[in-house]
Order: structure tokens, then sequence, then C-alpha cells
């Protein structure tokens, strides 16, 4: 008999990190791809005629090396929330946002990630929430949506067009 695993409760569920999955997995296969095949490169490139010395043969590894970490750098983007924000790590930048920071989500059109709409006017991209993660990518961005609403900061009264509600206005 074996037994069920727990289940997280809703709220730890509801602050879960969101990671991307297919751009995960491809990264992580060309992080170890590449160790891989440069290293055998390195080792079996020909030495005849003193063309590719050792320190070729480790520069060439190197460049491995750099792909390697590249791929690894894309393999670890993530956004964590948690009651107090959001920290977003893309593939160059991390930032910290606090909720009320975040006026609103687009996850549709050309752009291949979610994007939040920023209170300074400014838009930033959620590289962890991808559209190549089909449906999954759909349901992560509503919970990312349900988060800015929960613990997002709530509209002025009096305010027009803030609301988030269509058709819905100041009188």
């Amino acid at each position: 008999m074996t037994a069920d695993p727990p289940v997280p409760p809703p709220a730890t569920a509801a602050l879960a990190p969101f990671r991307p999955r297919r751009g995960r997995a491809v990264a992580l296969g060309v992080v170890w791809s590449s160790l891989l095949v440069f290293g055998i490169i390195a080792v079996l490139m020909p030495s005849e005629g003193g063309r590719w010395g050792i320190g070729d043969r480790l520069m060439f590894f190197g460049l491995g090396v750099v792909v390697a970490l590249t791929a690894w750098r894309y393999a670890s983007i993530v956004a964590v929330p948690s009651r107090s924000g959001l920290v977003v790590r893309n593939l160059v930048v991390t930032r910290t946002l606090t909720w009320p920071e975040i006026v609103g989500i687009q996850f549709g059109g050309g752009e291949p990630w979610v994007t939040l709409d920023l209170e300074e006017g400014d838009t930033m991209a959620v590289m962890a929430i991808q559209k190549a993660d089909g449906p999954v990518s759909g349901r992560e961005a509503s919970r990312l949506a349900a988060l800015v609403q929960a613990f997002g900061e709530s509209p002025e009264p009096g305010r027009s067009g803030e609301s988030g509600e269509p058709g819905r206005s100041a009188q």
C-alpha cells in the first residue's frame, strides 16, 4: 500500500515559484551536451604538426563552458511570489517588485511570455511563464493575475477606468 503525497495547503500552492518547463528542459540539455561535445572535441583535436596545443584545447573547452553557463542561466529563470511581492529572475536581470507596483498583466499577442505593466509606466517580461509550455502557461498566468489582484493595492475610489472591470467608470 502506497501513501498519497501530502497536498500543500492552497496558500502554499498559490505562492509556488513560476518556472518554464520546456525551455528549462532544453537549456539543461544544452548545458550537458555542450560540456560533453566540446570536451570530446578538445580531447580529440589533432595535434600533428603542432597545430593544436594544450592552450588551444583548453580554449575550445572554455568555449563549451561559456555556452553551458549561458544555458544554465536560462534554466535558472524563475519568478518567486511571496506575500510582499514578486522576485523576477530573467536571463540578465533580477528585479524585486512589490505587489502594488504591478498594475496589470498581459499574456497575448506576439509576446512569448507574460509582461507586467508597472505603475511607473514601464513593462517587464516574466520569462518564467512562457507560451511554449502550452495550456500550463495560461493557468500560470491566471495564477499570477490572481496574486496581483489579491495582494496588490486596490484602486482608489473615484478613479475611472482603473477598476479592471469592463464597463465600470466613476459617476
